[in-house]
């Protein structure tokens, strides 16, 4: 365990000084939220020097992304101002009144480290005083002769001593939320609850015993998702999200959890849920026509915890549990190709959004989800139509601002944690660790934003990535030079404008140059 593994883990177990609220957290978000995004949008209203058509379409893309990245900010702050709470568990002898079924989706990864899982976690349950109401189940949806025979041979120690009941489909309809469909049909009268777990993910037998005795102790939750941390990263790249995430989230989800209420969101996987409160979920409808924007849905857990909040049912945040995690993509192209799927899943809730029943705040993570990948091209065509003299500004209040925002949740994060920091060496491990996230989000920041900004126009032309992108193409283009030559391109078209759109487009053109060094550096193991 590295010097900030140590640091992070030791704060997770303090309890920050309460606060009191003098409103309920959703209204101290909505009223954060706009005051910050109307900053963002008076800097820009006040920089305009001459008013015209073009420049009224700018300010309402001004505001529509202010909003977005001030919800971020308002977060974080509300994270601030959220008392932490002692994590409470059951006791050791503790047993619950309902059966679970743990749930692993299984599509074509590789078989052997979820063997090993699955012998680690089906010894541990069976310690535990809840083994005998607990019962573990892989859903394979692989194909192909060989990947099935691999899959087969790591599992068969597993299946025969009864460890886990394996079960895989010959025809993969619908995917995922299929799969997990046809097990409720199948198994789901023998449970009462479900935890989902993806191949990749993991959860240890504490933390599922903590879910599961926490949804025991709220009748009216049907969801409970668990907090995700990262498993530690192979690449410098990975090391990079992990190092994010151990230091932004614990802040972050704190305050998510705050003015989502009773109405936070499904991520997919590291879950629990009442089987009864996920039959109103199931099966998802499909979209009429055709992909991108019809067939299955592919970001089914936002609709799936929709509609189980729609039926009267609690989903919560449970942000604090730990011994949960997921692996996350350890080089850039493979967090491409999975981000291209989550851009058309996400774009698929415009048609989604309107359904008639939906929550208020389903509704909005609806919309935030959507703004996520729409805000990369309207970031782009905003700062190329003020570089190009499009819109006629003066001075630099609205970068200003928007810069600040983006810097409020790592400030709030700093906040958190540093005076709860015992020695000045962990501060120093601390600081050189933030220091070395905000380098780096600085420099992948705009390869994200041009790779969203392709990927919503490839789903607005009508191309549909399918369930998982393919990972081979029909030439190969070296690490990083395709990012490269997009900042060449940027290059001319801000020096065509002179030095103000040189100044305008520096912090975009100059990180996408350095992509044929950037990221193949990331891509390595580190040292």
């Amino acid at each position: 365990m590295s010097a900030i593994d140590h640091l992070s883990h030791d704060s997770e177990s303090l309890c920050a000084t309460p606060h009191r609220f003098a409103v309920p957290p959703l209204y101290a978000f909505v009223a954060l939220n706009t005051c910050l995004s109307m900053t963002i949008f008076a800097a820009f209203t006040l920089s305009v020097t001459q008013w015209s058509g073009p420049a009224v379409l700018i300010s309402i893309l001004v505001l529509i992304n202010a909003i977005w990245i001030s919800g971020g900010a308002a977060t974080a702050i509300l994270g601030l101002l959220t008392p932490a709470k002692p994590t409470a568990s059951p006791s050791p002898t503790w047993q619950p009144d309902g059966k679970t079924a743990i749930l692993i989706a299984l599509c074509g990864e590789d078989p052997e480290p979820l063997a090993g899982y699955l012998a680690t976690l089906t010894t541990s349950l069976s310690q535990t005083a809840m083994h005998h109401k607990t019962e573990v189940f892989v859903l394979s949806d692989t194909s192909g002769p060989a990947q099935i025979a691999q899959e087969d041979a790591a599992l068969a120690t597993l299946i025969a001593t009864g460890r886990v009941t394996y079960r895989r489909r010959a025809t993969n309809t619908d995917k995922k939320p299929g799969n997990i469909t046809d097990w409720l049909h199948t198994y789901g009268a023998g449970f009462d609850y479900m935890a989902v777990l993806d191949a990749d993910s993991r959860m240890t037998a504490d933390s599922i015993q903590n879910i599961v005795w926490r949804l025991e102790q709220r009748p009216g939750t049907g969801l409970l998702q668990a907090g995700i941390a990262l498993i530690p990263g192979r690449t410098r790249f990975g090391k990079h999200q992990r190092i994010a995430s151990r230091l932004l989230s614990r802040n972050f989800g704190r305050g998510f959890a705050a003015w989502t209420g009773k109405t936070a969101n499904y991520w997919g996987h590291n879950a629990i849920m009442r089987v009864a409160a996920f039959r109103t979920a199931a099966p998802l409808p499909r979209l009429s026509g055709s992909a991108p924007f019809g067939g299955a849905i592919l970001s089914h857990d936002f609709v799936e915890a929709a509609a189980m909040r729609r039926a009267g049912w609690d989903i919560e945040l449970a942000h604090d549990v730990r011994g949960s995690a997921e692996d996350a993509p350890q080089t850039l192209a493979e967090y491409f190709r999975r981000d291209r799927r989550w851009c058309q899943g996400n774009l698929q809730h415009l048609r989604v959004l309107g359904q008639p029943g939906l929550h208020g705040r389903s509704r909005f993570h609806f919309v935030t989800g959507i703004l996520s990948y729409v805000a990369a091209p309207i970031w782009l065509l905003l700062v190329l139509l003020l570089s190009f003299g499009g819109v006629s500004v003066s001075g630099y209040a609205p970068v200003i601002c928007v810069a600040i925002m983006l810097l409020v949740p790592k400030v709030c994060a700093l906040i958190d944690i540093l005076p709860k920091t015992r020695t000045w060496r962990r501060r120093r491990v601390f600081l050189k660790a933030a220091l070395s996230e905000l380098v780096v989000s600085a420099l992948v920041a705009p390869l994200v934003m041009m790779r969203h900004a392709a990927a919503v126009c490839s789903v607005m032309l009508g191309r549909d990535c399918g369930w998982k992108s393919p990972r081979s193409v029909r030439w190969h283009v070296p690490q990083g030079w395709t990012e490269g030559v997009c900042g060449i391109i940027m290059l001319w078209v801000a020096s065509t404008n002179g030095p103000a759109g040189l100044l305008w487009l520096s912090p975009i053109f100059l990180p996408l140059l350095s992509g044929p060094v950037l990221v193949p550096m990331l891509n390595r193991s580190p040292l």
